[in-house]
């Protein structure tokens, strides 16, 4: 079963959600302690997370960066906030997706079901993609070269398999954001950007960062090195 935890202060929201949940047989809880959050998702194991920026002791964006330390599981982020610019740094910290409040508990609950969707759509499809020497494992994202391995988000992950998939050719920020955020909606190209520009500082450390190169007004698109 569909385990989702909300992190969440505000109790009148988040027996909202639970109860929507519950209406699509998914399991959800909350937190019950405000300094252990990380340790109590890494207990439940949860197939998504539900964070709000603004929470006692330490914000979201706080939580996230504890939590991508040691866990990849998808996050959404939920805030109070206009979407720019914190949904560009609830990305940048490692979110998968943004809503901004006052939203419908059916947009919620659809955001979730696209999440869930991608992710779980990975993990179906090939284990591992090759291009050069690089390998990507699409279970796992995980990107390993001579040795070395680098850890992907998952989003990171489906970015780089499309990129993997279409080597040499550029794929648009168009089909980028329809194929991650399932049609692109609630979403704004500055998300995709820097999703990007995080990818990239992680492809760095393996040596392939300037093989991915921006096609100005189009999109991406993964070169081999004698090209770049």
């Amino acid at each position: 079963m569909t385990k989702v935890f909300i992190v969440e202060d505000d109790l009148a929201i988040t027996k909202e959600m639970i109860k929507e949940f519950q209406k699509w047989r998914y399991l959800a809880k909350t937190v019950t302690d405000w300094d252990r959050v990380v340790e109590e998702i890494q207990d439940w194991q949860p197939n998504i997370v539900i964070m709000d920026i603004t929470l006692p002791t330490f914000d979201g964006f706080y939580w996230t960066g504890k939590l991508r330390q040691v866990s990849e599981v998808p996050i959404i982020f939920v805030s109070a906030a206009e979407m720019d610019p914190n949904a560009v740094r609830a990305i940048a910290t490692g979110a998968d997706d943004y809503l901004v409040k006052p939203f419908s508990l059916n947009v919620l609950v659809s955001k979730v079901q696209a999440v869930l969707r991608r992710t779980q759509k990975t993990m179906q499809s090939l284990s591992a993609l090759n291009f050069e020497d690089y390998r990507l494992n699409v279970l796992t994202n995980e990107l390993t070269y001579q040795g070395k391995a680098v850890k992907l988000t998952p989003t990171e992950g489906i970015i780089l398999k499309l990129l993997f998939l279409n080597a040499g050719k550029t794929v648009t920020k168009t089909q980028l954001m329809q194929q991650i955020w399932q049609g692109g909606q609630f979403i704004e190209a500055d998300v995709l950007n820097v999703n990007i520009s995080r990818l990239r500082d992680k492809l760095e450390q393996v040596g392939l960062r300037n093989q991915l190169v921006t096609e100005r007004g189009h999109g991406y698109r993964l070169v081999s090195a004698n090209e770049n």
